[in-house]
């Protein structure tokens, strides 16, 4: 029997990068040693102090639903942490917690995007964030940016795309794929420039504490009515404990508060235990130390990459990702990704993954292998370098 199913299902995009992973899975259960440079994720473990905690919250029978915006002593640290590394003041009343960050994206964009309206977001962008906007009947508006914009959006491109049916912008600092920052100064001028159109600033803030050699702003240090995203899967390592958190202004606390009732309930109760461990010195001196990891591993893959020919222009400031040209070896990115796989046993991910804007020239590398690995991989991306036919495939 053949179904339709909803055209909104037909539209959302799959993540190309699955099926390169799904490859990768088969390569390597054939036996073949892989290096895994494609999935955003971080190699570590979750912490110590946070596995126990998640335990002990097992133990003690923490498994009801929570309120639906969180257990209120979690809600706190998070504010108190707010306090402690931005020096701004939080209201913990404004602080809701989420299933990862993809349920603060749900939340926001429920409340804030009708059918028919849309977010500006910078192409190329992490593409969940259009595809929620897509499941709600809305859209994105994705504004090509390159090297010049260090690939983030400014208020000479909102005011050049800004039209009737918008009603805010969604940007990333750190972004994924880029690793790109806004600063302080930045993040003002968005702010500015979009409240002169009754716009929303909502701000992904999900890499923030994996930054290297600087600290990133968060936004609410220069506006307070924006909708600040975060998560505890990246700096904090809770990846498959799918916590997260949103910041909002006061008067939208309820509303969003009654659409996380009706979404999921609550988020996970034994994570939310968990994550209180987060902000123990005991853990955040163990994260500090995996942040100068991944600080030494950017320094070097950045550089052995454009060794080889790749062209990163932008040096990444944060996430753990590397944006890569590969016009001057030519062909596709797909074609590209798909040699160094079949070949190599090298996986890392295609620019169609992150929006349209020249993503057959451009491939992320995901630095979330120790340093002998990346070393090992760029071995290999030599030599497959060597065996590249751009029109062979």
């Amino acid at each position: 029997m053949s179904r339709v199913y909803s055209a909104r299902s037909r539209a959302i995009e799959p993540f190309h990068v699955m099926a390169l992973l799904a490859r990768a899975n088969e390569l390597q259960a054939a036996g073949h040693d892989l290096i895994h440079l494609e999935i955003g994720e971080p190699d570590f473990s979750s912490a110590a102090p946070i596995i126990a905690a998640g335990q002990d919250a097992l133990a003690a029978g923490h498994t009801r639903y929570t309120a639906a915006r969180g257990l209120p002593q979690l809600r706190e640290a998070i504010a108190g942490f707010y306090a402690e590394r931005y020096h701004h003041p939080v209201d913990p009343q404004r602080i809701l917690i989420t299933p990862g960050g993809s349920g603060a994206l749900l939340l926001a964009s429920s409340l804030l995007v009708d059918p028919g309206k849309h977010w500006l977001m910078a192409d190329p962008g992490y593409p969940c964030n259009r595809h929620f906007l897509r499941l709600i009947e809305a859209s994105a508006q994705l504004v090509p940016v390159g090297v010049a914009e260090r690939y983030q959006l400014n208020p000479q491109l909102i005011n050049q795309h800004w039209n009737s049916n918008s009603v805010g912008a969604l940007v990333a600092s750190p972004a994924n794929p880029t690793g790109t920052l806004l600063s302080r100064k930045e993040l003002a001028a968005l702010s500015a420039s979009l409240k002169l159109r009754g716009g929303h600033l909502v701000v992904d803030e999900i890499y923030h504490g994996l930054t290297y050699g600087c600290d990133a702003a968060s936004v609410l240090e220069v506006d307070d009515d924006a909708f600040v995203l975060n998560s505890f899967s990246k700096y904090f390592g809770m990846t498959g404990w799918r916590i997260g958190w949103l910041v909002a202004p006061p008067d939208a606390v309820a509303d969003l508060e009654k659409l996380a009732q009706n979404l999921y309930i609550s988020a996970p109760s034994v994570a939310q235990y968990a994550a209180l461990a987060c902000f123990q010195p005991a853990t955040l001196a163990i994260l500090e130390r995996r942040r100068h990891e991944f600080a030494q591993r950017r320094d070097y893959l950045l550089p052995a990459l454009r060794e080889l020919g790749f062209r990163i222009a932008v040096e990444p400031q944060g996430a753990f990702y590397l944006y890569a040209d590969i016009s001057a070896f030519g062909g596709d990115a797909q074609a590209f990704c798909r040699h160094f796989l079949e070949t190599e046993y090298v996986a890392f991910t295609p620019g169609l993954d992150f929006g349209q804007h020249r993503a057959g020239q451009h491939v992320r590398f995901a630095y979330t292998q120790n340093l002998q690995r990346l070393q090992q991989a760029v071995e290999r991306i030599a030599r497959g370098l060597k065996s590249w036919r751009p029109d062979a495939l």
